[in-house]
């Protein structure tokens, strides 16, 4: 008996512990890459806030760093790029993060958004209007 409680207690250990590394491993700095140039387009901070909930701001772009997002609505209207908040709103589903916003700062833009680690350096984030079958995935690149 003492044996099956330390194998449960290990395994439960182990889920607990993977799920906690999986979420770990998407927060921090990707670098986005242009779907035409494939040249590196900005640096993306991901945080998790206390409830869980996975958000990203721009900290950087590479050719144009002054850019404002002359074509958003709302709040975001020509404010700079750095430091705007594009993506929000993800929470943790299986080993995706789903039912979240991304916003495409070229063309004012707001999409739903889902998102799932590659590997340790690798992020499929997609973005899609009504169904994920109809969007776009771009791989970020841990920084």
């Amino acid at each position: 008996m003492k044996a099956m409680w330390k194998k449960s207690a290990l395994v439960l250990l182990a889920t607990l512990v993977s799920g906690s590394a999986l979420a770990a491993g998407v927060v921090g700095t990707w670098k986005t890459i242009d779907d035409e140039t494939k040249q590196p387009k900005a640096l993306v901070q991901i945080s998790e806030s206390a409830s869980g909930e996975l958000s990203g701001k721009v900290i950087k772009l590479f050719n144009k760093p002054e850019a404002v997002c002359d074509k958003c609505e709302g709040a975001n209207k020509d404010k700079p790029v750095v430091g705007m908040n594009i993506l929000w709103g993800l929470k943790k589903d299986g080993t995706s993060w789903t039912g979240g916003k991304i916003l495409d700062p070229k063309s004012g833009k707001v999409y739903s958004a889902k998102m799932k680690l590659e590997g340790d350096n690798k992020l499929e984030v997609r973005g899609f209007i009504g169904m994920a079958l109809l969007g776009r995935t771009q791989v970020w690149e841990r920084n």
